[in-house]
């Protein structure tokens, strides 16, 4: 006996939506990764109540590999990871990791010290300390306190 399915249009509708958002994502977002090109390091972005901490994995690059700038409150890191030279002695059956050179931009608040940044790299994460600027950094305001007898004799004068 035959089952009886009821066609929903609103099924149609969401797959249709599910692969504009994937055309979108694949041609403007992420265009090298849809390509299967290409490396792109992940990056951390967080905070302190000093300075402004970036992480990057970027696996298998020696530090002469990396240039980091800063210009215009915009931070760059640039490398390029490399194929070894051996490989054309070889016959390769699958090559997975990614080669060449990448670039990410992150933009910084304009108080930030970019002449007092540190850069780290170790285990394949390159971590970098941005200071923040002195007129960024939260303040305690003290809070001082008068005892009502030093009012009363300043009102009895």
């Amino acid at each position: 006996m035959a089952t009886i399915t009821r066609w929903d249009p609103w099924n149609d509708m969401l797959s249709l939506r599910e692969a504009m958002s994937q055309l979108m994502e694949e041609s403007y977002v992420r265009p090298d990764a849809a390509r299967g090109q290409g490396f792109v390091p992940a990056l951390d972005v967080s905070e302190t109540q000093d300075a402004f901490l970036v992480e990057a994995a970027v696996p298998g690059l020696k530090p002469e590999d990396l240039e980091i700038t800063v210009e215009n409150s915009v931070l760059t890191i640039k490398g390029e990871t490399r194929q070894e030279n051996t490989a054309k002695e070889r016959n390769f059956h699958r090559i997975e990791r990614r080669f060449g050179s990448f670039q990410r931009t992150i933009g910084l608040p304009k108080s930030v010290q970019a002449d007092a940044i540190k850069a780290n790299l170790e285990h394949g994460v390159l971590k970098l300390e941005i200071p923040k600027a002195e007129e960024i950094k939260p303040r305690k305001i003290s809070v001082n306190v008068t005892s009502s007898k030093t009012l009363e004799n300043a009102s009895n004068n």
